[in-house]
Order: C-alpha cells, then structure tokens, then sequence
C-alpha cells in the first residue's frame, strides 16, 4: 500500500481528525489518528496487517515466535499481525501503571517477539512495551506500527518499520500555537 492508499483508509473511515488533542505522549497536535476508527472494519484491519507485514525483513519474520502489543491502542493492530504472520497474539496491560502480561498469556523463556503498535509518537509506550516483554523473558527482535508521527526521530533500541509516516506537527505543553489554544482540548489517547 502506498502512503496515499493508507491515508485514504483514515479518511474513509473518519479516522483522520483534525482539533486540538493531548496526545498519550503528553504532546499536543491539531490532528489526530484515531486508529480504532480504521481497524473497526474487519477487511481493512486485515489489509492494513497484510501491508505492514510486507514491511518486515523476510530474517526477522523467520525467527519470531509471537506477536506482542499494548493495550489498548496496539491490541486489534497486533491481533491482524498475528493472523497475517500466523503467530500468537498477546497484549500487555498496565492496570497498576507498568505493563506486564495477564489473563493467562506467557512467553516461552527466550522468545523472539515482534511489538505491534497502531501509532508511534514519542516512543514513551513502546520502549515501556520492549522493557516490559524483557522482564517477561522474551526478546523484541523489531516494532511496528501503523503510523509514525515521530518524523522518523524515534529510537525504539530496536529495528522500526511503520506503514506510514505522518509529520502532523506536534507542541510541548509550553510551545502550543495560539491559534490551537484557543481549541478546547480532547484527549483521545490511552493515558488520557
């Protein structure tokens, strides 16, 4: 899928927003992706899976053992990577404020997992996600994500292969425009 091809699924779906948003990342945007939106339509969350899948070196795909993301945002996205790579899907959960696996799932000591996310901005969640799957005993060979929103500045400490890159600019709590200030401020993501 070509990067228009993807954003015309965003807006198909009325996933592109656009207002002012307190990202999960703690940053402010006029624009927004509202990932659950698009991955409501069963058909899409599977082509957009397909597509993403295509995005990972053939070496790593070899060696993975399970697909592993958080919740809430990452859990359908990982759920379809785990169908178009045909491998286990896990979610991690953070109801005490640090992920870790529940609800009966394991990894094997040592397994090589893939991270799944639906949008990287800061990375905050998903270097707490690696960290998070260290600790449970197995090892993040790579992430992906539907979208990065970093404009390629991410460090993951691993491999990071997005479908697309959006440069939607983003503002510290102290840096937002006037013209988005004066917006009231919704807060769409999982730390909201």
């Amino acid at each position: 899928m070509t990067q228009d091809e993807v954003l015309a699924e965003f807006r198909d779906s009325g996933a592109l927003l656009e207002g002012h948003f307190k990202l999960s990342s703690g940053r402010h945007s006029g624009h927004y992706l509202q990932c659950a939106r698009v991955l409501m339509n069963a058909q899409r969350a599977a082509r957009l899976a397909e597509a993403l899948s295509e995005k990972i070196p053939r070496n790593i795909v070899e060696t993975l053992d399970a697909v592993v993301s958080p919740a809430m945002g990452g859990i359908i996205i990982g759920h379809e990577m785990g169908r178009a790579l045909m491998l286990d899907a896990m979610f991690l959960e953070r109801p005490e404020g640090t992920f870790h696996l529940r609800r009966g799932f394991a990894l094997q000591p040592g397994a090589k997992v893939l991270m799944v996310e639906d949008v990287v901005t800061t990375g905050l969640s998903s270097r707490e996600a690696i960290a998070a799957v260290a600790r449970e005993g197995g090892e993040v060979l790579a992430e992906v994500s539907l979208v990065d929103r970093s404009n390629g500045s991410v460090d993951l400490g691993v491999p990071f292969f997005p479908l697309i890159d959006i440069d939607f600019p983003t503002y510290a709590e102290d840096e937002v425009p006037a013209k988005l200030a004066a917006i009231a401020i919704t807060k769409p993501g999982s730390r909201a």
